[in-house]
């Protein structure tokens, strides 16, 4: 027997704005929204979501999960969640391929170059 992944989950100071942040980000669209959790998905019917839920406090430190998005315009897509509200982050990643940047509240991901 194995397990299927059902989500994962973020804590978030806004959960409703940080959803719809990655929402917007990643062409999802909320699923459910309670005062407690808000979900995203790519549809309804199709795992995994990520829920949003509420947090006290501010993030500490470097993060120990992170998104990898692998669009097919590098430069672009950074670009255009940058303008979304999107900073670039130095984690100590040095000469990479790849850029790191954070969601409005800090949460560091990857945008990855084209598969060669």
């Amino acid at each position: 027997m194995v397990s299927v992944w059902e989500s994962l989950t973020v804590d978030a100071r806004d959960p409703a704005r940080l959803a719809r942040w990655w929402a917007e980000a990643l062409g999802y669209q909320v699923v459910t929204e309670q005062p407690g959790a808000v979900e995203i998905r790519q549809s309804a019917d199709r795992l995994p979501g990520i829920v949003f839920v509420p947090l006290s406090g501010d993030k500490q430190g470097k993060s120990r999960l992170r998104l990898d998005l692998r669009p097919a315009d590098q430069e672009a897509e950074v670009e255009r969640l940058v303008d979304m509200g999107a900073r670039h982050v130095d984690v100590g990643q040095g000469e990479v391929d790849w850029t790191v940047l954070a969601d409005p509240e800090g949460n560091e991901f990857r945008v990855l170059r084209q598969r060669g």
